[in-house]
């Protein structure tokens, strides 16, 4: 006669199996909730530094603009109590001038970095060639210049609340 031993089986039951599922599905909830949050937040310091790049990029215009300006060259014309219209014949150039004739100028609350051959005049002649540059919507934009115009203020103040101001020296003077 021969025993056969029956032995307790090492499998899992079906609860055992269900109530690893749950907790399986529970914590990958909780893992997508958490990507998800991740990306979002991603997003946001995305178009942050991409706002922080773009300012940064404005100053750096700005600044080189009138740090390299000829000495003299550059003519302010007030238009209010919040708005100037400037004239400068600069170094810089943002598409590979030489020496190119710079205007900033506002229309309709924007503000716009006009770059040109020839030097422009106010109001603007419609035969002028030149490339723009738009710097954003302003409430102010107003430049201020040294007695020996060795230096110049400039203040901006953009709709979105973003302000820009820079002293800046010029560099080559006489």
């Amino acid at each position: 006669m021969s025993y056969y031993k029956i032995s307790s089986s090492k499998a899992f039951t079906l609860i055992e199996l269900l109530v690893s599922i749950s907790i399986l599905s529970i914590m990958m909830v909780f893992l997508y909730k958490s990507y998800a949050t991740l990306n979002k937040s991603n997003l946001i310091y995305k178009k942050e530094v991409q706002k922080l790049e773009t300012l940064k990029l404005k100053k750096k215009t700005l600044f080189l603009d009138f740090s390299v300006a000829k000495f003299q060259s550059v003519k302010i014309q007030h238009q209010g109590r919040q708005i100037d219209i400037v004239f400068m014949q600069t170094s810089n150039s943002e598409h590979r001038r030489y020496h190119p004739y710079v205007t900033y100028i506002i229309k309709n609350s924007k503000l716009y970095r006009l770059e040109s051959l020839k030097e422009l005049s106010y109001p603007l002649d419609v035969s002028s060639k030149f490339n723009v540059d738009k710097f954003g919507e302003v409430t102010r934009f107003r430049v201020f210049t040294s007695k020996d115009k060795a230096s110049y203020i400039v203040d901006i103040f953009f709709k979105n609340k973003e302000k820009i101001l820079l002293k800046v020296k010029v560099l080559n003077e006489k």
